[in-house]
């Protein structure tokens, strides 16, 4: 009973929100990896890691899809309460799927849905300058919100596959201009995919919310992989961004704890790592 009162004495508190933004303005890189059950929560979050994204990235990486479109709001709220069962310090975020916040209203829906039957304290959604209505809605109601930019997943069939975004200036200017109208909406994180190092330096310079990057270099405020890409799990081609950091590893958590040292010394990502 009490459980946030009782965490307030702990040598290291829940990360929060307010947390992420002294760290921003103190230049602390924030480490931030997914995680889709309790078992492997629990090891990201011994491992030191400040936020925890339940995403619709499980679609392909735990039911074996090709994209992330057939994720549903039922799965990613199975996913979220595993998840937060294994949580102690780690802020926790969950996506929105595919076609589940077309309208303020559906949004709010599902984003309450998110945090009450998930235990999500964050909902991240994909979109640009057409979703500020969608987060000027949710930031009214009172409800943290992540705004997704870069290469949008869900929209894989739109743009023709997983491809970098903003090489061309016109389009890294229009994603800058968007990362401030979805901060003055009320966007809490702004996180970039798959962006030119350049862009991802402007975009955090420009805001001031934290910006978190996955393939967006290492200027940005921090940095989140997929926790089965880190690990070595997944097989095939990888994206250029991705590290293993099971590769001479005693054990999955001292990966883990490696891939959190990496990101907070700025080991990690290094130029191989990141576009042009």
């Amino acid at each position: 009973m009490y459980k946030q009162l009782q965490q307030r004495g702990m040598e290291s508190p829940p990360t929060n929100i307010s947390m992420l933004r002294k760290m921003k303005e103190d230049d602390l890189p924030i480490a931030c990896l997914t995680a889709y059950d309790a078992s492997f929560a629990q090891l990201v979050d011994m491992a030191g890691t400040d936020v925890v994204l339940v995403g619709d990235s499980l679609g392909m990486v735990v039911q074996g899809h090709d994209t992330t479109v057939p994720v549903t709001v039922d799965d990613i709220i199975y996913h979220t309460a595993m998840v937060a069962r294994g949580l102690t310090h780690a802020f926790l975020m969950a996506d929105m799927p595919f076609m589940s916040y077309t309208t303020p209203e559906q949004a709010l829906d599902n984003a309450v849905r998110l945090m009450q039957e998930g235990g999500s304290m964050m909902v991240k959604l994909e979109g640009n300058e057409g979703q500020v209505t969608v987060v000027e809605y949710l930031a009214k109601h009172d409800i943290p919100v992540c705004a997704h930019l870069g290469l949008r997943p869900q929209s894989v069939h739109k743009i023709g596959g997983f491809k970098v975004q903003g090489r061309d200036n016109a389009i890294a200017k229009k994603m800058a201009q968007d990362a401030k109208t979805l901060q003055s909406a009320g966007a809490d994180i702004i996180l970039l995919e798959c962006v030119p190092n350049e862009v991802g330096q402007n975009i955090t310079k420009l805001v001031d919310v934290p910006v978190i990057g996955i393939g967006a270099g290492p200027h940005v405020d921090g940095q989140i992989l997929v926790l089965y890409d880190v690990l070595g799990i997944t097989q095939g081609r990888l994206p250029r961004f991705v590290k293993n950091f099971m590769d001479g590893a005693e054990s999955p958590l001292a990966a883990l704890g490696a891939y959190v040292n990496a990101v907070k010394t700025g080991a990690y990502p290094t130029k191989e790592h990141c576009f042009s």
